[in-house]
Order: structure tokens, then sequence, then C-alpha cells
């Protein structure tokens, strides 16, 4: 056994505003951008203490808001923001592909460090197949185009790695798996940009479907493509879930699988580009043979859009989730006073969007792009988040495919004054660790609603907290103790211990 001792603080709120529901257990996540320092570091080149000062207020304006998911991008463009033997460090960094941050410190560790510390899941963003945003760039010497250009496209002035190489995804394969192996990440992460978008020119893949066809006729070469990406995500699943089996893998698609017009399961939508057709990414077949486990399409229009609306697609993303996570990505950045689409200067269209999705049964909750733009002037966004829609904790989904067994309860729970004492059993399946600890607490002679997010304070490893006063005449409360694992299974409640607070 060991013993935890903590010092559990607890302030009761009596909200004088209109309740909003808010449930127990919801995604809330930001992407964070480094791709051309969109959102981190701000600009290249600064000091390892400044990159690390940008890295804690983004996170402590995130937890403040209520989020408890950080999608960061780790791998832009075939390059690291973390200690690597398989790709350089990023330009984004010290301006200079290939350059380690100085003094040395490992990006991804902090990042994760500082996630874990305040409660929030740290997911690994990676772009499988860019290599460089413009193709006469400089890349690090160190870099893998160097070693096999035959691996290497250039297409619209940018260059990729050719998916059609069984060779790039044997490689993009293993440097997901080394960050796995080696950093504590909640999730691997990919975005929309897979074959990237197409140009009028004709994407150049002659010379691997001449070698690699696997059958495939050239009338049918959009079909070797979607299968190529196919391969690549079963690939990444398996490498992960032999790994680590806790990690989880999700997918934040364009948010248009095909249009109606095109295929009879397609969105009643007329979206120009769709993931099917152009990104080559069948992403709810995916889902469906249980390849990743959540998807989060990009929904970046607003309610009531006349070609595709944030409501329908929000409705048919749901009946296609084929039980996996399904959460919604939300265009913040598009949310401005000064907009010509005039939603977008409307107040109440992103906390809308929000209670939209609570309605739909199916959908476990929001991401937004990005997060610089929590900042500026989002019409009092952030304010509708903290003090409302994401007023109390929420818990990340679990995900019972991966995980349904919870962490054995706690031993004892026991008083002393104020201060609250508890023995955990010691296990050695990191499938059922531990990871975080929740306090319940009830007015003694009232019920306790344990799916109240009201009703409990989150607790990390580590940290002490202390009952105060909450009020002159002191009053009796019943205190339990659960416990949560890595996938937020939670445990049995402890037998109840009374204070006077």
């Amino acid at each position: 056994m060991r013993y935890l001792l903590f010092l559990v603080t607890f302030f009761l709120v009596y909200p004088t505003e209109t309740q909003v529901y808010s449930p127990k257990f919801e995604f809330r996540a930001v992407w964070v951008a480094t791709v051309n320092n969109i959102d981190w570091p701000s600009k290249p080149g600064l000091s390892t203490e400044q990159q690390k000062k940008e890295i804690t207020d983004i996170l402590n304006l995130h937890q403040d808001l209520g989020m408890n998911a950080i999608i960061l991008q780790v791998r832009p463009a075939a390059d690291a923001f973390y200690l690597s033997t398989l790709e350089p460090w990023s330009r984004y960094l010290s301006g200079i592909p290939g350059q380690a941050p100085e003094p040395f410190y490992d990006p991804l560790k902090f990042w994760i460090d500082e996630c874990h510390k305040r409660g929030m899941e740290l997911h690994a963003w990676l772009n499988p197949y860019r290599v460089a945003q413009k193709a006469d760039e400089p890349l690090a010497g160190n870099h893998i185009a160097f070693e096999h250009p035959e691996w290497i496209l250039e297409y619209g002035n940018k260059l990729y790695f050719d998916p059609g190489l069984p060779q790039t995804r044997e490689f993009v394969t293993s440097v997901v798996k080394d960050i796995v192996l080696r950093y504590d990440v909640d999730a691997i992460h990919f975005d929309d940009y897979f074959y990237p978008y197409p140009l009028a020119e004709e994407f150049p893949d002659t010379t691997s479907f001449k070698i690699y066809s696997r059958g495939f006729f050239l009338k049918n070469k959009a079909d070797w493509r979607r299968e190529n990406v196919d391969i690549i995500i079963e690939m990444l699943n398996d490498t992960i879930k032999a790994v680590k089996p806790w990690v989880k893998f999700g997918i934040s698609p364009f948010g248009v699988w095909r249009n109606k017009a095109d295929d009879p399961l397609g969105s009643d939508t007329k979206a120009g580009a769709t993931n099917y057709d152009h990104l080559y990414a069948n992403i709810i077949k995916w889902q469906e043979k249980g390849w990743i486990d959540y998807c989060l399409p990009q929904v970046y229009w607003q309610i009531g859009h006349p070609l595709v609306d944030f409501e329908l697609l929000a409705n048919w993303w749901k009946n296609h989730a084929y039980r996996r996570a399904m959460y919604i990505g939300h265009g913040v950045y598009k949310s401005d006073p000064a907009s010509t689409i005039k939603e977008w200067t409307m107040a109440d269209e992103l906390p809308k969007q929000i209670q939209t999705l609570r309605k739909i049964r199916g959908i476990g909750g929001s991401a937004f792009y990005s997060s610089k733009h929590f900042l500026r002037d989002l019409m009092g966004f952030q304010d509708s988040l903290k003090n409302h829609l994401y007023k109390t904790t929420a818990l990340v989904p679990p995900m019972p495919w991966l995980d349904s067994i919870p962490p054995q309860p706690v031993v004892k729970i026991k008083k002393r004054g104020k201060k609250i004492k508890w023995e955990v059993c010691d296990t050695k399946d990191e499938m059922n660790t531990p990871t975080r600890i929740l306090i319940y607490i009830n007015e003694k002679g009232t019920n306790l609603d344990i799916d109240d997010p009201n009703s409990f304070i989150s607790i990390l490893k580590g940290d002490e907290y202390q009952f105060e006063r909450l009020n002159r005449k002191k009053k009796k409360y019943e205190i339990r103790i659960s416990l949560l694992d890595r996938l937020n299974n939670e445990s049995e409640l402890s037998k109840p211990v009374v204070l006077k607070l």
C-alpha cells in the first residue's frame, strides 16, 4: 500500500445566473498550431525561458476557460518539436532547421508535464506527408529527404512524401512509434492533410502507381490512393496499440466526407472539396473498422450556412460514429465583429454551436481552432465559457473499447481535522493505474448525484488542498473519494467520512 495525504480545498459557489447544463464527461480541446508559428512559439528564435513562459501562459489561459485537452502540433513538416533521431528539430523553434533549443530542453516533454499538472490531456498532432512549405526552403542536413530523395514529390511549390510508397508509410509509422514509446502522450492526432488539396495540376505519383499499383487499373487510381491512406491508418493504429494500448488515435478530417449528390451516404451539402473525393481519406471507413478512437471533423461553418450547415453536419457525423467517439471542431478564428458574414459577427454563434452539440446524443464534445484567437475580441465568448458553458469541471469521456475496467477503489479513508488521508492499492497494470482522484462532497442529509459535475473536485496526484470553513455556522458534509485511470474509468466510491465545514 502507499499512503497519499492530500489537503483538500473546497469553496461552495452559489451561482446567481441561470444554470447552464454541463455534462460530467465532455471533450474540451484547443488546437495549438506550430507550423509558421501560428500559435506557439509566437516567433522563431525565442529563448528557452521565453518559450516555456508562452507554454505556461497558454495552458493557464485554457485551464481557466475550462478546457481539458491540448492538441499540440509536434511534427508540422517532417520535423520535430521533441528530441528525435529520425527527424530534425523544427525551424519554427530557432529559425534554423535542425537546431536544438539553447539552453536545451525538450518542448514536447515540457508540454506534457505542464498539461498533466493541470489535469489536461496532451494529444500529439502530426502531419503525415508534408515535408516543406516551400520547395526551395533549406532543409536540415540530416533530413530524411537527402537520404531518400526518391520518397519526395514536389506539388504546388511544396514538398511531400509520396503516399504511394510502402517505405514512406513505414517511415511515418516509425516516427509515431518513437513518440508513443518515449513520451507520455494521451493521444496521437492527425488532421485533414493526407493527399494535399488538389490543384490544377495532377499529383505526380505516376511512378509509385506503376510500381505499387496492387492490381488497380489507371481508371481506379483514386481508389488506389484511398487504399494507400487506409493502409497507413491501420498500420498506425496497430502500432500505437502494440506499444501503449491506452494511447488514443484520433483524426480531424475536413468537415464534409462526401456530398449527397455524389453518394447517397453523403451529407446534404454542397462542399467544394471533400475528404473522400479530394483528399482520398475515407474517414467513415476508419471509424467503422475501429482503426481510430475518435473523429473530430472540422465543421468550421456557421449554423444555417446555405451550403454546409453546422447543425446538419453535426447530425450527419453523429450518425456515422460507428461506436467510436465523435467530437466537433469549431472555427473560432472566424468569430470577428468585423466579419463580412453576419453570423460570425454575433456574440451568440459559438455558444449556440456548443449548446446545439449538447443536444445531439452521440457528440461527446468540442475542439477549437486555434489557441491564439482566445487572446483577442471574441465578443464575450471567453466569459461564456468560463462563467457558464464550461464553468464546471468536465472529464474527457472514457473509451470502453480500449478499456472498461475501473481501477481498484481506495482501501481506507481517514479524517484528521479538516484533512483526509487514504490508502490506494499498488498496481503494475499501467492501463488501470490511478492517475487522478475525484473528491465528492454533499451536505449531510442530502443525496449525492455523482453525475453532477458540481458535486466533485478533480484532484491531481501530488497536489495538496485543504477544506476550509464554508460559512459561520458549521455544517456537516459527507466526503467520498473515487479514482480515475488513464482512460477516465472511475472506481467505486469510498465509504463517506463526515467533516464539519
